[in-house]
């Protein structure tokens, strides 16, 4: 079966940095594009960051744009999410995620359980 397992989480004060990594297993990885969500207490999922099947192109939403980076190695089945210049408001779990197709936009495919980021003051 399918799946995503995120690690790299942790507790990061402000201006820090981490690096996520979601591995994949049971999908032909480079058929798929990529993205990367989160999801705060008490607030509703959110898109962070996707990229297409080769790495050409990626995408992100504007809160993170300049500070986060993301990037996959198709050879070791692994995407990866960049996460410099921290904030508090950046505390949330972050999910991996495949999207149906070689191009982001569309539905998600498939889900991992997501890894804790917390940003102290």
């Amino acid at each position: 079966q399918v799946q995503l397992v995120e690690s790299g989480g942790g507790l990061v004060q402000a201006g820090g940095s981490l690096r996520l990594s979601c591995a994949a297993s049971g999908l032909t990885f480079s058929n798929y594009a990529m993205g990367w969500f989160r999801q705060a207490p008490g607030k509703e999922r959110e898109f962070v960051a996707a990229i297409n099947w080769s790495g050409f192109s990626t995408y992100y939403t504007t809160s993170v744009k300049g500070l986060f980076t993301i990037s996959r190695d198709n050879a070791k089945n692994t995407v990866y999410l960049q996460m410099n210049s921290l904030k508090p408001e950046d505390t949330a779990v972050y999910y991996c995620a495949a999207y149906y197709g070689s191009h982001y936009g569309g539905q998600i495919a498939y889900w991992g359980l997501g890894t804790q980021v917390t940003v102290s003051s």
